[in-house]
């Protein structure tokens, strides 16, 4: 059965939705909703498709997106397997413009408020006291009943996130949501070539370890190469190579930080073919060569 691109998050129990996510993976799926979506990773590693950025994730990864920006927490491989006995977690808000009325955030004493929502369509996180503070009131948010004081919770919350100057924004500068409203539509040919995207990202997720060939990928997607090129660049605002390239690199960040590895075996486990290529990639994704990176977040 085809899973829906644009998610349904309707409740009859509050203003706003309001979860605790205990499951063996994260949503595989890339996907979207029209909400604005307060989410933290409580337990689990995997790597984070928001818009064009892609990141690994860990406990306390902590983000705001809007309405309708595409999204993925893709938990690593190990979580797929039923036999694994790993588990992962994550606490989410799901809410609307409307949710507390119409033109509630446009009000002059909601501007700053009205901001940060602006802000949360290109995604947002946060780092330091802010988000220490920001993941206290989540979790207690996630633990009141629907009531008045949840309500209250979650304004306190958004204003304390609309105060801050720590807040870091997730795509780039040049991204442009490519979601559009016939994308919701499960009939029409945008809805139809955007899961033709999700192949797409299921098997570079699934293969990155090992040589991808383009005419691969892009029979997947029904297109031929360039026809593949040109599209992917259109949804992603990057080249498809560079796609790879990020999900290795993130790959590698991970393992250079949780695993006793050496650097020449992480370039080999995370899919590239020589060490100088690896260094070179890396180097233009992160700023930093491997050890470079290693030994910056050792003194963490």
């Amino acid at each position: 059965m085809k899973q829906a691109l644009r998610k349904d998050l309707e409740t009859t129990l509050g203003s706003f939705l309001v979860k605790d996510l205990t499951e063996p993976h994260f949503d595989p799926n890339w996907h979207f909703h029209p909400h604005y979506q307060l989410f933290l990773v409580e337990q689990g590693i995997g790597t984070r498709f928001i818009g064009d950025s892609i990141k690994p994730f860990g406990p306390g990864d902590l983000v705001m997106l809007g309405p309708d920006l595409p999204h993925l927490w893709r938990s690593d491989k190990p979580y797929f397997d039923p036999n694994s006995g790993l588990t992962t977690r994550g606490l989410v808000v799901y809410f609307t413009d409307d949710c507390l009325g119409t033109g509630f955030f446009d009000r002059p004493e909601m501007h700053r408020v009205r901001l940060l929502l602006d802000g949360s369509r290109r995604g947002l996180s946060w780092s330091g006291a802010t988000h220490d503070k920001a993941v206290q009131a989540l979790r207690e948010l996630v633990a009141q009943p629907p009531t008045f004081r949840r309500v209250l919770s979650l304004l306190s919350l958004l204003d304390e996130l609309s105060l801050t100057s720590d807040t870091e924004l997730i795509t780039s500068a040049t991204y442009t949501n490519p979601m559009k409203p016939a994308d919701a539509d499960e009939s029409s040919a945008s809805s139809q070539a955007y899961r033709r995207m999700q192949a797409v990202h299921t098997y570079v997720l699934t293969h990155f370890h090992e040589p991808i060939r383009l005419e691969t990928v892009a029979d997947l997607a029904g297109l031929s190469p360039s026809s593949f090129c040109r599209y992917f660049k259109a949804r992603t605002n990057k080249t498809f190579v560079d796609f790879v390239s990020e999900v290795r690199i993130g790959h590698a960040c991970k393992l250079l930080i949780n695993s006793s590895l050496t650097i020449t075996d992480v370039c080999y486990d995370s899919g590239f073919r020589t060490l100088s290529n690896f260094n070179r990639q890396f180097r233009d994704v992160t700023g930093q060569t491997p050890s470079q990176y290693l030994r910056s977040m050792q003194s963490v």
